[in-house]
């Protein structure tokens, strides 16, 4: 028979931490704050505290001090609690904090810690994982540990590899993430991209590299094979087309084994013919329509085409009408007013998303008319249709559905000249977007209290600063 009494236990040790007149460590963090502890807690709880004391030598009162300034000290504290106590209070903590906090126990090598809070993130947190997509799918792959999160992230990317092949820091991959990706069997693109994506982030690597490949000797050649030997491996040559292999292939053939050229120029002849070199499999490229956006949840999709069609009764997320076909993409696209007005002119029914910076908050228009950039002079366009709403979404406790109120001044078409700081307007100013500096995430966007629409979709000041925004065009799915 066993008695446990570890509540009692862990009371114990928290109030050990927080004795200051018998420690023999400090610990400085972030911004030079410190921590008191105890080394034989660290060194039983920690593997990686038992080798980092052994390196330090004591001052003469016998205090080691060890210096983790890349560590917050909110983050710490919660790190020492657990040590102590084997608690974790994650309630009212922000899910950033917890990613961090996640990272921070892995570097500790506190396992028990960091793989529950890994499954905390994928069940709980999954929205917040998607919104940051970019940011976490980099911060995993810096190790080998987290690998339910790789699986889910890679359970994303092979369905939209736009999210990682077309940020705007894909050179920048660490190349364990991209070799994780290219294994995929399912990814979601035509096998020549692929090629070209990866020949991008190989050039991006060797900065060295003339900018005319004509121009580039064999030493040029074997650095980019080099850097690319453990990607080229995952290539599905066999599954690219003939004019693709002669276009966007042979240019490089430089980096390829010379068997595997060979065969790749005997394939073009006689696709049925013995080959020497390995033949991967083609990738599954699914049949099915997937939704995805980087700021809301199929929830608040179905939500939106709830609005759409005036129903009093919510669609669900696995039964609402609609398609949202992504048009624009700010992190992807760019912010500029500019390109608004290029990418979704002569689109109708239209949803603007906006994620605003530093808040929960959701914000967004749906347009039923057709864009236009041709307009000499700025003009109101008449809809009883559209409206504005903000989202239920962490701390917002309820959506807002502000429907337009003077149809007469639903949406505001800026004329040429002012489509290089003008965004899209609703209600003639009550939601807008508009950039004197040509970057939407640099100017502050505006809500005014402009009664063109029903009521405000947002309590706080008028002005907010954006993280991102996004596009979708709304189409009735077919049956």
């Amino acid at each position: 028979m066993s008695l446990n009494f570890f509540d009692k236990l862990s009371q114990n040790f928290i109030e050990l931490l927080n004795d200051k007149d018998d420690y023999n460590i400090i610990i400085e963090v972030e911004n030079k704050e410190k921590f008191t502890a105890h080394s034989n807690v660290l060194k039983c709880r920690s593997s990686y505290f038992r080798r980092e004391l052994d390196t330090i030598n004591p001052n003469e009162n016998n205090v080691k001090t060890i210096i983790k300034s890349d560590i917050s000290a909110q983050i710490f504290d919660l790190i020492l609690k657990y040590i102590y106590g084997g608690i974790v209070d994650l309630e009212n903590i922000e899910t950033r904090i917890i990613f961090d906090l996640m990272l921070a126990a892995n570097k500790f090598e506190l396992e028990e810690l960091s793989k529950k809070l890994e499954t905390v993130l994928i069940e709980d947190r999954t929205f917040w994982l998607k919104i940051h997509f970019s940011f976490v799918y980099r911060s995993i792959f810096t190790n080998n540990s987290f690998k339910d999160l790789e699986k889910f992230c890679n359970d994303i990317v092979t369905k939209f590899p736009g999210l990682i092949f077309e940020a705007g820091d894909f050179p920048s991959l660490q190349e364990t993430a991209l070799v994780s990706l290219l294994k995929q069997d399912d990814l979601q693109a035509e096998e020549a991209k692929i090629w070209e994506y990866t020949i991008k982030w190989g050039i991006s690597q060797n900065s060295n590299l003339p900018t005319n490949l004509d121009e580039w000797t064999m030493e040029n050649f074997l650095a980019l094979k080099t850097t690319l030997q453990h990607c080229l491996p995952y290539i599905r040559y066999f599954h690219i087309s003939g004019d693709d292999i002669l276009d966007k292939v042979e240019p490089y053939k430089e980096i390829l084994d010379k068997q595997l050229w060979k065969d790749l120029k005997q394939h073009l002849k006689s696709p049925n013919g013995t080959m020497k070199s390995v033949i991967l499999p083609a990738r599954s490229i699914l049949i099915q329509e997937f939704f995805f956006s980087t700021i809301i949840s199929e929830e608040q999709a179905a939500e939106i085409s709830t609005w759409i069609d005036r129903k009093t009764t919510t669609y669900t997320s696995t039964n609402y009408p609609y398609k949202f076909q992504l048009i624009l993409r700010g992190s992807k696209d760019g912010f500029s007013p500019i390109k608004f007005w290029n990418m979704c002119h002569g689109h109708a029914n239209t949803v603007v998303i906006i994620k605003v910076k530093g808040t929960d908050e959701i914000l967004g228009g749906y347009n039923p008319l057709m864009w236009d950039n041709t307009n000499d002079l700025s003009v109101f366009v008449q809809t009883e249709d559209s409206f504005t709403f903000s989202l239920k979404n962490g701390n917002i406790q309820n959506s807002i559905l502000s429907r337009v109120k003077r149809p007469e001044h639903a949406l505001r078409y800026c004329d040429k000249s002012s489509q290089y700081i003008a965004g899209p307007n609703f209600g003639g100013g009550h939601l807008y977007l508009m950039s004197y500096k040509y970057d939407f995430t640099i100017d502050d966007a505006s809500l005014s209290f402009i009664n063109n629409y029903e009521k405000l979709i947002r309590t706080t000041h008028t002005k907010f600063s954006i993280i991102d925004y996004e596009v979708f065009k709304v189409v009735r799915k077919t049956t």
